[in-house]
């Protein structure tokens, strides 16, 4: 069994009057959602998402499988509640986040994402990000006509190319991998990482023995930093195996 230790932070920002992310840990799943669709419709797309994620991670030893058939119960209540709620039409959120799952008999990461958040690895002092970018601006660097550079500062930035909410259902990005004593995964809205660069990021997740306090110092950064977008932070430590 995992040993794990983690904290989590959220915040407005200096610019929104409202906090459109979402967030939801346990001891086996850990999610994140950063919402759109204005207002009231973005906070409540991903609240509605972290809350399918938490029936789920409350329903007994999880599996990849099931985690697909999560995320889709999250897209169709999402939808259904488009339908139902007029003033709600177009709501649509991100989920992004890790999931401890059983693979040949044992515990392994599960990582999961839709969207433009994102999750990354700290180990042996390097930052790597785990998940993929949905969005316009990764689609250019895949493409090769945009740099990480250019990308920070493009118009179309924020445009996501996948979303909960929409209809045919998004396809989430699952990879599964074998967990690693002392390694640190960080799960963050897009609000952290259009203000600091990875190597900020990582230096907090080095100088920062507690999860809790380095959660809070990421999104005391990103405000420091300009603060333009929510911003939420959830930080685990696999500090052993039992």
């Amino acid at each position: 069994m995992l040993k794990l230790r983690w904290g989590s932070a959220t915040d407005v920002g200096r610019v929104r009057q409202v906090n459109e992310d979402s967030l939801f840990c346990s001891d086996v799943l850990f999610a994140v959602a950063d919402g759109m669709g204005g207002h009231a419709a973005g906070e409540l797309a991903s609240e509605l998402a972290t809350r399918a994620m938490a029936e789920y991670g409350e329903s007994g030893p999880l599996d990849v499988d099931g985690l697909v058939a999560a995320i889709q119960h999250a897209n169709d209540v999402i939808v259904q509640t488009g339908r139902q709620q007029p003033a709600y039409f177009g709501l649509g959120t991100t989920l992004t986040g890790v999931a401890v799952v059983n693979v040949a008999g044992a515990e392994h990461w599960a990582v999961f994402n839709v969207g433009d958040s994102r999750v990354y690895r700290y180990a042996e002092d390097r930052l790597s990000q785990l998940s993929v970018d949905h969005s316009a601006v990764q689609e250019l660097i895949d493409a090769g006509v945009l740099d990480e550079a250019g990308a920070r500062h493009h118009p179309q930035r924020n445009v996501v190319t996948r979303s909960l909410g929409t209809l045919p259902a998004p396809q989430a990005d699952v990879e599964v991998y074998q967990p690693v004593v002392g390694e640190r995964l960080l799960i963050c809205s897009d609000g952290l990482t259009n203000e600091l660069l990875d190597a900020e990021i990582g230096q907090v997740l080095q100088v920062e023995a507690e999860p809790e306090r380095a959660a809070a110092e990421l999104v005391r950064r990103a405000n420091q930093s300009g603060g333009r977008d929510n911003t939420t932070v959830v930080v685990i430590e696999l500090v052993g195996l039992d």
